[in-house]
């Protein structure tokens, strides 16, 4: 489950470009890999994240796991529905599951990260 439209992370996040913004979550193998999640942590909207710092934390019946901005830029909006239903990263991570959006610095950027291709071949080593 990589979907090809995407752009990717080596710590399993995704990008998806949408206009002026980025839309950030969590990979399929990442959210498998965790487990059940049962608590998420974000950044308020107004935020501004470097390119692969930490932004917050996703704990799940296995581990906390921080989460890393995968692009420079000021968090525009947040996925407040994980506040009651954390689950829904684990159910659809790439859909309702969904952490944050950015307003990138450099939107040239975006195409940096990794494609679909890549990204597979990371996840099968």
């Amino acid at each position: 489950m990589i979907p090809d439209d995407l752009r990717y992370t080596a710590e399993h996040e995704w990008v998806q470009p949408e206009a002026s913004k980025v839309r950030v979550g969590i990979t399929h193998y990442a959210q498998d890999a965790l487990g059940d999640i049962v608590y998420v942590q974000l950044p308020e909207p107004g935020t501004e994240v470097a390119a692969g710092d930490s932004f917050g934390e996703v704990e799940s019946t296995k581990s906390v796991s921080e989460i890393y901005a995968p692009i420079a830029g000021k968090v525009v909006a947040r996925n407040d529905q994980l506040g009651d239903a954390p689950e829904l990263i684990n159910s659809d991570p790439y859909g309702e599951g969904w952490l944050v959006e950015i307003e990138p610095a450099e939107p040239a950027r975006v195409d940096e990260l990794l494609d679909a291709a890549s990204y597979r071949r990371l996840t099968e080593q």
